[in-house]
């Protein structure tokens, strides 16, 4: 027959459990928000190679990188919860760097007229919407 605990293990247990039912709700909602939950950024306020991506994207291209127009599959889950190929991504150019840099557009809807676009300059770690 086991003894029932008493003392500090059982307090700090339960300590442990209340910080984490208070966290855990707000990381959840966290990692699954919405485009209401993102900030903004205003089509102008983009870097210049940011609003030249835009312009590509309503005109169907010609895109510079290979992997511009590719489905964008949103495992960050920072973007809205949309079907696979919903999305597409395309490359900001990063002035005096070599490869495709850590800038994107993603854009979700109709290719060449998107219902939205999102900015980031983190490599999908962040997102702002695109305000036109």
């Amino acid at each position: 027959m086991s003894r029932p605990l008493t003392g500090r293990i059982p307090a700090l247990f339960a300590a442990g459990c209340l910080a984490l039912a208070t966290v855990l709700p707000a990381a959840t909602a966290n990692s699954r928000s919405t485009a209401g939950d993102l900030p903004s950024i205003a089509a102008a306020e983009l870097p210049p190679e940011g609003r030249q991506v835009l312009v590509l994207i309503r005109n169907g291209g010609p895109f510079p990188h290979d992997r511009d127009g590719v489905t964008f599959g949103n495992r960050e889950r920072l973007l809205p919860a949309k079907p696979r190929g919903h999305y597409l991504e395309y490359t900001v150019r990063t002035p005096g760097v070599k490869h495709r840099g850590a800038r994107r557009i993603v854009c979700g809807g109709p290719p060449t007229t998107p219902e939205a676009c999102y900015y980031t300059e983190d490599h999908y770690a962040s997102f702002k919407k695109i305000r036109e």
